[in-house]
């Protein structure tokens, strides 16, 4: 009950919540992206970074995310109530408290994180230094410490969704994001957004 009044109450005070998708990069961001968008809610994203072999329906990003960090005046995020941006884990910690936020956080198996990842540095041209051991204990304890902000933070209220069990039943999983946001959103749009073509690094 105290957490409902609570919600409420930073509704009342702040408006609509800011609906974000989080993850790691390669979780499956872009794709509960475009199946927030495909059930009609409007996502906030400038165009910038285009589709290309590794996302190839598109990033969905906005560029001004990425200087969160550093940014003494982020109030331009409030043009985002009742919206969706996308929110890589690592920034969450640099959003401001005087917003409300429900956080879409996908989930995926970290061998396959890692496989997406070192495909598209491959394809890039670039080297990763680090060893696969160093990155699985670097991202265990990096979701560990995300996964606390997120439970006792009252601005946010967050929804995991698993990448694999998005793929293999996206109505089922679409009907429990559209319950998350509202329940005002089309889910046979969204559920038809899955591509199980575009799962392909798949852990053993």
């Amino acid at each position: 009950m105290g957490s409902i009044l609570g919600g409420l109450l930073r509704r009342l005070k702040y408006g609509k919540p800011i609906v974000l998708v989080s993850g790691l990069p390669r979780s499956g961001t872009s794709m509960a992206m475009k199946m927030l968008e495909a059930g009609g809610m409007e996502i906030i994203v400038d165009n910038i970074r285009t589709a290309d072999e590794d996302n190839p329906k598109g990033y969905f990003e906005d560029e001004r995310v990425k200087e969160l960090a550093e940014m003494e005046d982020a109030t331009w995020i409030r043009a985002a109530r009742g919206n969706v941006i996308k929110v890589v884990s690592s920034l969450l910690q640099y959003l401001p408290k005087d917003n409300s936020y429900k956080v879409v956080f996908m989930r995926r198996n970290l061998h396959e994180v890692l496989a997406s990842q070192a495909k598209m540095l491959d394809r890039r041209g670039e080297e990763n230094t680090a060893s696969d051991e160093d990155m699985l204990r670097m991202y265990e304890s990096h979701l560990d410490k995300v996964k606390f902000q997120l439970r006792f933070r009252t601005w946010f209220d967050v929804l995991y969704l698993d990448f694999s069990e998005v793929v293999t039943d996206p109505e089922a999983q679409a009907k429990r994001l559209n319950e998350f946001v509202g329940g005002h959103l089309d889910v046979e749009k969204m559920a038809t957004q899955v591509d199980p073509n575009l799962y392909r690094n798949r852990a053993e």
